[in-house]
């Protein structure tokens, strides 16, 4: 197994579909994947919570993961979240994402039911046993139900061998502390929550797991750079200046807001796929107001 050097700005992608919301539209996809990486992020993220995988039929997620890995062509490293409700179906989706290239799969531990820590455990067991690629583990209880202590994740990270690094989205700082704490710095973790890029980043996170490049990539790198050059100054001002529309991506939910910012700079992508609404109109002048004022 090969982990590759994960590092900066990780772009997440969103799921195109047509005007009647039934049907991928993949060029639309092929064009967002083209935009981010031509902007300078770092990797790309396909099927997160921005991408709507929890939305897809299979046959679906499996057209998206499989256009994603290809148009990306290794420019850079593809990170795809494999996540599903039963063991079963996540296998099948990290094997399919590893048969097509995929540097790096995702498991968030997404369950109907409230899981124990050892049934987590075998989760991610069983997914590391089916294949070789490196195991981004990825802890978000705001979306999967399911929260990971510290404890619980560094146990996973010594027991399966392809969990490789850990994407902490609770939005506590804490968390990121504790596990360079108790890893002994030598977990790589990344930030998932937008309102923490600076302090993470200042607690040793690799790098910052985002759909605002969609909208705001010059910014976003700018802090990394500014974060690599040791540049506080200049990290805070830059953070400080895009929080407001990193604040509002989240809260409004990030297919939703994603997907309005992108059909403001000229890229449609429809809207979210039901039960999630669009953005509404208030929402979008407010939007609208946010990305002209960071222009």
């Amino acid at each position: 197994m090969t982990t590759p050097t994960l590092h900066g700005i990780i772009g997440y992608t969103i799921t195109p579909f047509t005007a009647d919301g039934d049907t991928l539209d993949l060029p639309a996809l092929g064009r967002s994947i083209d935009r981010l990486i031509d902007s300078g992020v770092h990797a790309i993220a396909p099927l997160g919570s921005t991408g709507e995988g929890a939305y897809l039929s299979d046959a679906e997620w499996d057209d998206v993961s499989a256009f994603s890995i290809t148009h990306v062509a290794k420019r850079v490293p593809t990170i795809v979240s494999v996540s599903d409700l039963t063991t079963a179906k996540a296998v099948r989706r990290a094997r399919f994402a590893e048969q097509h290239g995929a540097d790096v799969v995702m498991v968030l531990p997404a369950s109907y039911w409230k899981l124990s820590e050892a049934e987590i455990l075998a989760h991610y067991q069983a997914i590391g046993d089916s294949i070789s690629s490196p195991i981004m583990l990825y802890n978000n209880p705001a979306t999967s139900g399911t929260d990971m202590s510290v404890e619980l994740i560094l146990r996973i990270f010594n027991a399966v061998e392809n969990v490789t690094m850990v994407k902490e989205s609770t939005g506590d700082i804490q968390r990121m502390h504790r596990l360079q704490q108790l890893g002994e710095g030598q977990v790589p973790f990344y930030n998932g929550c937008n309102p923490l890029a600076l302090e993470a980043f200042a607690a040793g996170a690799k790098g910052w797991c985002t759909a605002a490049p969609n909208l705001i990539p010059a910014l976003n790198l700018a802090l990394y750079q500014a974060v690599q050059a040791n540049d506080l100054n200049s990290a805070r001002a830059l953070f400080y200046r895009q929080l407001p529309l990193l604040e509002f991506i989240l809260k409004g939910g990030l297919p939703a807001t994603i997907k309005a910012g992108l059909r403001l700079t000229g890229l449609e992508a429809g809207d979210p796929r039901l039960p999630v609404f669009a953005l509404g109109e208030a929402g979008v002048k407010h939007l609208e107001g946010l990305l002209t004022q960071l222009k």
